[in-house]
């Protein structure tokens, strides 16, 4: 399994980004996808997360401090997990890394994660 995220910049506050991350050897229905992100001096964070069952269809989950704000799909043709982040603030300032597990997880641990792409860098000024 590969993750290569892109899509980083520099953009104002209150503007928009758009992430996103090329995968291979991924299989949707059997792997979770996920976004973190790690400002400076600080821990690495959940943003969300995306999985697919034949059970449930799609579902996501978001953190709290970007729900509503940020946006998670997948593009199954061109094997992409893309972040759409609306209304950004400088507290959204970070590297952010896309990841993916064996399974079918919606955990916001990054433990629970076993690929990691290498990042890209999010910055917002005020």
């Amino acid at each position: 399994v590969q993750l290569q995220a892109s899509g980083g910049g520099l953009v104002q506050a209150g503007g928009s980004l758009r992430l996103s991350c090329a995968t291979s050897g991924l299989t949707f229905s059997s792997h979770a996808t996920a976004w973190f992100r790690q400002g400076l001096g600080k821990e690495r964070e959940f943003v969300g997360s995306i999985r697919f069952s034949t059970w449930s269809g799609t579902r996501t989950y978001y953190a709290d401090s970007v729900k509503g704000r940020f946006t998670i799909s997948r593009d199954n043709a061109k094997n992409t997990v893309d972040l759409v982040m609306n209304s950004l603030k400088p507290e959204d300032t970070a590297i952010y890394y896309c990841a993916a597990a064996r399974v079918p997880t919606m955990s916001d641990r990054v433990s629970d994660y076993d690929y990691w792409g290498q990042g890209t860098l999010v910055t917002v000024s005020s």
